[in-house]
């Protein structure tokens, strides 16, 4: 009798915790999403999404845009900015780790500075995507998302070209001979791009340095001189206020000036205001850019910076969210570049974006037709 109890009670118990079984996965399935990611089993993973900074407007937008992206999918998103303080962002990653993320997108402020935590992410079978900026000497980075960055760089020195008056828009010879002063900036030392982006403008400067139609007075025309740590314009406007000091105290000008992103563009614009530029019996010198951010389209417009270089951040986000959907589903994501982005271990399957030239003749049909900003926004 009491072994017919006790199995009536284990039965009992059973039956309750099936019901319970039963109730759990209907309240579960009906939590799903209906989207890919919950047709793919993946409903509800958590990605680990990392960003530099707030101070540049353009990482605001990249991370908005992969979160609401992923998010659409069914993901859980956790998106951490770092205010490019590399401590910040070891320790976000390493949190992201612990909280259980499924995969890690990462645009790194150091790309050499978080080998550490992309070996835990390995241990844990964390798939790592690079976006943006490549993650060095690590064979730990599985996809990497971006643009052309050589080809940015051979536009931002074809506009200079262009807005000297060297070459025509459609690629010929313009009317001008030279020479002309310019003066040479790159990107930040730790952020792998911003060697791509000198190359690329090397590469057609270069030639014109050598015949002396383009003439660097300050002699600074290596990358590590001219390179301007984490990006940032308060450092490359106190660099433009030295070289204008010490170079162009004389009466020389400078006719043009090589810059490899927005916010450095408007450090060196203001140098040059303080240094007299800016009237109409001393116009500002060609200025290139990259990032389209909103300060320097409306300084395009009001003739002060030339040109940058537009990057449709909408696309790259896009391209990333693809990428990590298919990784987390089991696939294997569509790239197109398989050769170029060697990171020091391992060349690291890349899926490159075509960069845009933007200045005051074709702004409106590239950020405006295409609703990146509305004529509002640029003050029209």
């Amino acid at each position: 009798m009491r072994i017919a109890r006790m199995a009536t009670v284990v039965s009992t118990i059973a039956l309750a915790a099936t019901l319970t079984a039963c109730g759990s996965s209907q309240k579960t399935a009906d939590a799903q999403p209906s989207g890919d990611a919950a047709a793919g089993g993946t409903a509800g993973a958590l990605v680990g999404v990392t960003m530099p900074t707030k101070s540049s407007e353009r990482w605001i937008h990249d991370g908005d845009n992969v979160k609401a992206s992923l998010e659409k999918l069914g993901y859980k998103v956790d998106l951490q900015y770092a205010e490019n303080d590399i401590p910040t962002q070891v320790n976000q990653i390493e949190n992201q780790i612990t909280k259980g993320a499924k995969l890690l997108i990462i645009a790194s402020i150091d790309g050499t500075a978080i080998t550490t935590q992309l070996q835990e992410a390995a241990d844990k079978k964390i798939p790592v995507i690079a976006y943006d900026r490549l993650i060095r000497n690590s064979p730990n980075v599985d996809y990497y998302a971006t643009f052309d960055n050589f080809k940015v760089g051979v536009q931002q020195a074809t506009s200079l070209l262009v807005g000297l008056k060297l070459k025509t828009a459609d690629g010929g010879e313009g009317d001008a001979k030279g020479p002309f002063n310019v003066e040479l900036f790159a990107g930040s030392p730790d952020d792998n791009n911003a060697t791509f982006f000198f190359n690329g403008a090397m590469s057609v400067l270069k030639p014109y340095i050598d015949k002396g139609t383009l003439k660097v007075e300050s002699g600074q025309t290596d990358f590590k001189t001219v390179a301007i740590l984490r990006w940032d314009p308060a450092t490359a406007q106190k660099r433009m206020e030295d070289i204008l000091t010490k170079t162009y105290s004389g009466g020389k000008k400078v006719d043009g000036v090589l810059s490899p992103y927005d916010g450095l563009s408007i450090g060196i614009l203001s140098a040059l205001k303080s240094n007299g530029y800016g009237t109409s019996g001393q116009p500002y010198p060609i200025v290139t850019g990259q990032d389209a951010e909103l300060a320097s389209v409306k300084s395009i417009i009001a003739g002060e910076q030339y040109s940058t270089i537009y990057k449709d951040t909408r696309k790259l986000a896009e391209v990333t969210v693809k990428m990590a959907d298919a990784v987390l589903k089991g696939g294997k994501p569509e790239v197109n570049n398989t050769t170029d982005y060697d990171n020091g271990n391992k060349v690291v399957p890349s899926y490159l974006l075509d960069p845009v030239i933007v200045d005051k003749s074709n702004y409106k049909e590239i950020v405006v037709d295409s609703g990146y900003y509305t004529e509002a926004q640029l003050g029209g």
